[in-house]
């Protein structure tokens, strides 16, 4: 579910008839849903059944609102099971588990379940986390804005991109993969409205991985491959 603005001013004027890449921001609300869990095997019955929008929110959501201290834990499931239930082997597990790698959430999930069914067949006790260390399942909802920025040609965006709110970027690279049907970021989606013209720069951006990063760093690299492309594609 989303909830859009409306645009407000237009920064560029069209010259060359294309459709305008839009800058959007967005901000990721955080939806209780009620359901917990404090040991492992509640954990995986919860997971069995919860919505997909809760799995997409405990794996991006701290991207955007980082909650635990520890960077190695690059989800909420495995700093859970490093900080609540003591167990360093599941969550290094859980923590090189990639979403970018599996085509759907429920695929993500069906992951989740076995690496988290494997250490129960591992373990001969129960771990427990205390009553204030439950896992509390979180459901995401993004709340799209419109801003005044939008671009007719890659050149005019390449200048700016290096600027753009690190929400903007989470919407625009991150969230749109679960967004559009093919899969493809939204710079991806409009470099492809140019024909073959800028093969090279969408090729360089699908080798991008969002996941074990930050905005910030995603930003910079976005910046850096924007502009070194397409200066090579002046100079070829």
């Amino acid at each position: 579910m989303q909830a859009t603005g409306k645009p407000e001013i237009v920064m560029e004027n069209n010259t060359s008839g294309s459709t305008p890449f839009i800058v959007n921001d967005c901000a990721l609300l955080a939806i209780a849903t009620g359901r917990r869990a404090q040991n492992l095997k509640e954990l995986r019955d919860q997971l069995l059944i919860i919505h997909p929008g809760s799995i997409y929110f405990h794996f991006w959501g701290n991207l955007l609102h980082p909650r635990f201290d520890e960077p190695e834990y690059s989800n909420d499931f495995a700093a859970w099971s490093r900080h609540a239930l003591h167990d360093k082997v599941l969550a290094e597990r859980l923590s090189v588990v990639d979403p970018n790698s599996y085509g759907t959430l429920d695929e993500l999930r069906q992951e989740l379940i076995e690496i988290i069914e494997q250490r129960l067949d591992e373990r001969e006790v129960l771990a427990w986390a205390q009553p204030d260390q439950q896992f509390e399942f979180i459901r995401a909802l993004t709340v799209v804005f419109r801003t005044d920025l939008q671009f007719f040609a890659p050149e005019k965006l390449a200048s700016r991109i290096g600027h753009m709110s690190v929400s903007s970027i989470f919407y625009h690279f991150i969230d749109a993969k679960r967004r559009n049907e093919n899969r493809l970021d939204d710079f991806r989606n409009w470099l492809e409205s140019f024909g073959g013209r800028y093969e090279s720069l969408i090729q360089c951006l699908a080798m991008i991985d969002p996941y074990f990063t930050t905005l910030t760093r995603l930003r910079e690299d976005l910046a850096r491959i924007f502009s070194g492309c397409l200066c090579e594609a002046d100079h070829g």
